[in-house]
């Protein structure tokens, strides 16, 4: 099989049930953008994490093949390869299980820290950015919710890992503080 086809030579790709449709359609940005957040995984995961948050990655990017072909398959009644209820849950298990390590947080934190840490907040970003392309798509054609639920604690899960590899590197997280006058550039740290 060659990796070129042609097909899309003009500007449309083909989606599951043989329909074509534009490239610049929400459903292919919604899908585009969970193949994104999956890459940056694969970064983080070049990078050796603990096993436990290796494991919970790993996981994760099998979850968001799923989810790409749900979101590509605009036929609801075909329920192969379909985000669930179950997946959501098992998110919110490794959230509490993860965050159960951190201390209490009462600031907002900036991205940063960990060089691992940055990389999580990053795949963190491109989340929140698939989940709204995932209820935007959700706007103007039926979807499984299941889908946007997923992205929506995938990126809390993201942030808690953050601060997770912040906290076994020794960084601190990165407290956000107003600036005074604009030329101040301190930003308070804290463990």
């Amino acid at each position: 099989m060659k990796i070129y086809t042609k097909t899309g030579d003009n500007g449309d790709t083909g989606i599951q049930g043989g329909f074509r449709i534009s490239k610049s359609n929400p459903r292919i940005a919604a899908y585009g953008t969970v193949d994104e957040a999956n890459a940056i995984l694969g970064v983080i995961l070049a990078g050796k994490p603990d096993p436990d948050v290796a494991a919970t990655l790993h996981r994760i990017q099998s979850d968001l093949f799923v989810l790409g072909a749900d979101l590509s398959n605009p036929n609801l009644h075909n329920l192969k390869n379909r985000v669930t209820a179950t997946m959501v849950s098992t998110l919110e298990s490794a959230i509490d299980r993860f965050d159960g390590e951190l201390p209490t947080l009462s600031n907002f934190i900036l991205p940063g820290g960990d060089i691992w840490a940055s990389h999580m907040h990053h795949a963190r970003t491109v989340v929140r950015r698939a989940e709204s392309m995932t209820v935007l798509l959700s706007e103007s054609n039926e979807i499984n919710m299941q889908c946007a639920i997923y992205l929506n604690r995938l990126s809390d899960l993201l942030y808690v890992l953050a601060r997770l590899l912040n906290k076994r590197s020794g960084h601190d997280d990165v407290i956000w503080s107003v600036m005074d006058n604009g030329s101040d550039d301190t930003v308070s740290r804290r463990r």
